[in-house]
């Protein structure tokens, strides 16, 4: 079995009746929700879902999942969604997606925040693999650039079909390559201080289980300490 879908079904497993449940975005989280739909479908499961995206809305109802909006279920019992890297502390990096902004919001309202990856999205540490996004706002772009550029990056606007992408939200997304992160907490407040910057992708003690899908199966690990 493909290693995202394991972990998308394990996950899967975890939804009991009743619950309001977070639907993530990306590729492994869309696996998630077509198989939440399954059971929906073959059990009967009943739930609401609360999609991070557009796309992950879209996709949930064509799954058959009832969709709501976070102002009339503002306490999820889980949400599932994806992750660019996950470090041993289970701090990540999200947003590759471009859909980082309404997924933190959502992350910050669940009770339980279930990442599901396959193997090679696990580092050591943040910013090793991929460019850390920034959502911004449209605005004098090119000078929050050159600020993210003080911080040790090589920042980049992010471009869809030779436009600058536009988030759900009509944001722009810079990416900033680091050659790894050494301090995500100071990061995140010296870029969140940045006139004009809405959202990052660093989610920092938000995440509590992320299950791992591999070739030999399926793991996962837990925080430890409590969520912050």
């Amino acid at each position: 079995m493909n290693a995202k879908v394991a972990a998308a079904i394990e996950a899967v497993r975890m939804i009991r009746d009743g619950q309001v449940v977070g639907l993530g975005s990306g590729s492994t989280a869309e696996i998630f929700i077509l198989e939440l739909g399954k059971r929906i479908r073959d059990e009967g499961l009943e739930i609401i879902g609360i999609p991070t995206s557009k796309k992950s809305e879209a996709i949930g109802r064509e799954a058959g999942i009832p969709i709501s909006t976070l102002d009339e279920n503002s306490a999820l019992d889980i949400t599932v969604d994806g992750a660019d890297e996950v470090d041993p502390n289970l701090d990540l990096i999200k947003g590759l997606g471009g859909a980082l902004l309404r997924e933190k919001m959502v992350a910050r309202a669940t009770r339980r925040e279930v990442i599901v990856v396959d193997e090679s999205k696990l580092v050591h540490q943040l910013g090793t693999k991929t460019p850390l996004p920034v959502e911004v706002v449209q605005f004098s772009q090119k000078h929050l650039a050159k600020q993210m550029s003080a911080l040790g990056c090589v920042p980049m606007l992010r471009q869809s079909e030779s436009k600058p992408y536009v988030t759900d939200n009509g944001n722009y997304i810079i990416d900033c390559m680091f050659k790894g992160i050494d301090d995500p907490h100071q990061l995140e407040r010296k870029l969140k201080g940045m006139p004009g910057v809405v959202e990052t992708g660093l989610f920092l003690g938000m995440a509590d289980t992320i299950i791992v899908g591999a070739s030999t199966g399926v793991r996962t690990m837990k925080r430890k300490e409590p969520k912050k």
